[in-house]
């Protein structure tokens, strides 16, 4: 019986579209199929394969993981079955137990009647269009992918602990004072983590939020909309707190609010960590995304590390470090890298390393953030326009005096300011990232350049 496949769900890093009429068992039955295929290419001669799964806590979640496992297990296969598991656990988990790949089910910081997969090879190595997406894609197409071979194995496998232990091994635990912490994780699979993590330390957790409800009632998972940390950022002023941490749909990303309420950009937060890292061992490389503020690649030269610019998007990144053993990166969005953590996202890392610097400084959030406060960022402008290459052309043409990088879409540097404008991977979307020396000066360049992009819609 042929299944019909609306290709648009195969985006640039993931799989992912609307539940069901985009994404559903059958069609996640394909994916199961087609990526033992794909895996199995790659393997060596009677090689078993060793699959691991995971999903987060969308309502449709076990219903698209039982048309998975059904598609994987027409194979002769091992699978492991991970349960409810944020996305930085699966990666642990691929890694930790060195399975063949894996699938996480999860439409990360999306509305909740979206679902998707983030599909790795060995070692938690992202597969996207240009690392075998396309050609899993391929083969859910093909008739080839509805022959099975034998039959496979599904295991159930705990993992949490030693995710948790994992975290907490490089940290002296009895060293952390008694603080007072707000975790927003918006009714997301990452309220799994927190009454395990903290269990051992006098540290007090004001919790937001934690009952698992894949519809999200209190707000959208996605804390890089402003209008979603409002709780989050009142709570922690009345508490008293010393900082508040908000997390995705999936738990990758992380998003610090300091003692005063204010939300800390995430590329202030790798200048710190980039700082306390370099500091304890210079001459190590540190990879940053190119919307970045200049105080980053500033911070890693003055501590005596190697600052490396990177593409936007884990993996790009991801790739970037394998290649060139990088130590640490992290992203505007709250995205932080480990080449500890298998080169993945390591937010409970960033948590612990914040909070084992508060103790040890005795110093408030806002006040280790404050030096790296330098320059005048606007963060991500987005205008909905399908001229995104024209645009483009445009600006490159107007201010081709400046210092013009093409490595994702094009930034133009200044002396006093520069600007990136990027065209989005999945939508007809244009976003514009501004950063001056001076208040007024960012402004005036972000009108400038609004009104130019506007002239075209």
């Amino acid at each position: 019986m042929k299944i019909e496949v609306d290709p648009k769900i195969f985006r640039a890093y993931d799989i992912r579209g609307l539940y069901p009429s985009e994404i559903n068992e059958k069609i996640a039955f394909l994916i199961g199929r087609a990526f033992v295929k794909f895996l199995k290419k790659g393997a060596q001669k009677r090689e078993i394969i060793k699959i691991g799964i995971g999903r987060d806590n969308r309502i449709s979640s076990p219903y698209l993981l039982r048309g998975l496992k059904r598609g994987i297990l027409t194979e002769r296969v091992k699978v492991f079955d991970f349960g409810l598991s944020t996305t930085p656990l699966f990666y642990f988990g691929i890694s930790h137990l060195k399975l063949t790949g894996g699938i996480q089910i999860t439409a990360s910081h999306n509305p909740p009647q979206y679902n998707g997969f983030k599909i790795v090879k060995r070692g938690a190595f992202p597969v996207g269009e240009r690392s075998g997406l396309e050609e899993i894609k391929k083969l859910v197409f093909s008739e080839e992918t509805l022959k099975g071979e034998g039959k496979g194995i599904s295991i159930k496998k705990k993992i949490l602990k030693e995710y948790i232990d994992f975290n907490l091994k490089e940290f002296n635990l009895k060293d952390f004072l008694p603080l007072k912490i707000v975790v927003d994780t918006a009714n997301s699979v990452s309220g799994i983590l927190f009454p395990r993590l903290f269990e051992k330390t006098k540290i007090k957790i004001f919790h937001l939020f934690s009952e698992l409800d894949g519809t999200f009632p209190n707000h959208p998972p996605d804390p890089l909309v402003k209008e979603n940390l409002k709780v989050i950022r009142e709570r922690v002023k009345k508490e008293k707190a010393t900082l508040g941490v908000a997390f995705d749909g999936d738990g990758d990303r992380i998003i610090f609010i300091d003692e005063k309420g204010e939300i800390i950009s995430g590329d202030l937060i790798l200048a710190f960590l980039a700082k306390t890292i370099l500091e304890k061992k210079p001459r190590q490389k540190i990879a940053y995304d190119i919307r970045s503020s200049n105080i980053v690649p500033e911070t890693i030269k003055r501590y005596g590390g190697i600052p490396l610019v990177s593409r936007i998007g884990h993996s790009f990144i991801k790739q970037k470090m394998r290649k060139e053993d990088i130590v640490f990166g992290g992203e505007l969005s709250g995205h932080y890298y480990s080449k500890n953590h298998y080169f993945c996202e390591a937010p409970i890392f960033v948590l612990l390393k914040i909070i084992e610097k508060i103790s040890q400084t005795k110093k408030p959030l806002s006040e280790l953030i404050k030096p790296f406060k330098k320059y005048f960022h606007s963060g991500e402008i987005n205008f909905k326009t399908e001229k995104k290459e024209e645009i483009i052309r445009e600006l490159e043409r107007r201010y081709k005096k400046g210092r013009v990088t093409k490595l994702d879409g094009i930034r133009i540097d200044f002396q006093d300011w520069w600007f990136l404008v990027r065209p989005s991977n999945t939508e007809p979307v244009l976003r514009l990232v501004v950063e001056a020396k001076e208040k007024r000066l960012l402004k005036e360049k972000i009108r400038e350049i609004k009104n130019l992009i506007q002239s075209f819609l």
